[in-house]
């Protein structure tokens, strides 16, 4: 006689999340409540759920008695639980995840749920934010979209944020998003040789963001700059423009002198002698100057 059979069958998916969104911030049949954001808005919830969804919750939502080794001992923290860090938009995304494994993003939340993502250790849900910020990118969101990708280490969201960076760069460099950048991001994007600026904009754009930093920072621009200006390709300009620059630069003193006057030695010398071949290479957007002739050896 045949031995018994057994089979695991799957129902309607959809039918289920949708049963189970039913339940995300409803009071009815709640047994925790968190209080979330300066307007410390109520968000209901089930221990159940969030415990069995996520580790962080579930440290979180029990408690082992001090000295005690046996974990069926624990104790339910009856809370509220006050999280006045996240918007309460922000923590019922996660928590709409939690119950549905799906979430509803919009592009003023996405990267606040990103990081709650990863935060609470959701990898799942942290995908999820990452295809959303990289389908609905936009000029006025890329820096930050970049500046979290490196945060997260986000490598995929890093290298997408950069082309989409290189393909609009003179319009992503006017934005308030690029003067808030770190310093090590902003060199990062100032590595690339396919930036679609010309080098003497992106130089005033670095000066712009160091005059920023250094007010958010209260340190002084040659200090906050240092790691960025070493990016910028001042062999590029024209005499002209170095005589430009260095008018400017006797203002906020943002580029050490011994830059400008390794781009000067390369005129005088008609070759990048001394230079790192990296400054000499023009980028993308560089416009063409006479000068560059001498330079191209030392691009290749």
């Amino acid at each position: 006689m045949a031995g018994p059979c057994s089979a695991r069958l799957q129902g309607d998916a959809p039918a289920f999340a949708s049963a189970l969104r039913t339940l995300v911030n409803n009071p009815q049949f709640s047994d925790v409540t968190f209080v979330v954001g300066p307007e410390q808005q109520k968000v209901f919830a089930h221990r159940c759920v969030l415990a069995c969804r996520c580790q962080a919750f579930r440290g979180m939502l029990t408690q082992v008695p001090v000295g005690s080794q046996d974990s069926s001992s624990s104790v339910l923290p009856q809370g509220p639980f006050i999280l006045g860090n996240v918007q309460p938009e922000v923590f019922l995304a996660v928590i709409e995840f939690l119950y549905t494994n799906s979430v509803t993003l919009n592009s003023h939340i996405a990267l606040e749920v990103l990081t709650s993502s990863v935060e609470y250790g959701l990898q799942d849900l942290c995908k999820l934010c990452v295809r959303f910020i990289k389908d609905t990118l936009s000029v006025e969101q890329v820096c930050e979209a970049l500046q979290a990708a490196v945060a997260y280490g986000q490598t995929d969201l890093q290298q997408h944020c950069l082309a989409f960076i290189e393909g609009y760069t003179t319009a992503v460099v006017r934005t308030q998003g690029f003067r808030e950048l770190s310093d090590v991001v902003l060199a990062r994007v100032l590595r690339s040789d396919r930036l679609a600026v010309d080098e003497l904009d992106l130089v005033q754009a670095v000066r712009e963001w160091a005059h920023v930093s250094s007010a958010v920072l209260e340190r002084p621009v040659p200090e906050v700059a240092a790691l960025p200006v070493r990016e910028l390709r001042l062999p590029l300009l024209a005499p002209s423009e170095l005589v430009t620059l260095e008018s400017h630069n006797q203002r906020d003193l943002l580029i050490p002198v011994e830059s400008i006057a390794a781009a000067w030695r390369a005129h005088a010398l008609r070759k990048g002698s001394g230079v790192p071949s990296r400054l000499c290479r023009p980028r993308r957007g560089t416009r063409p100057r006479d000068h560059h002739r001498h330079l191209e050896p030392h691009t290749k």
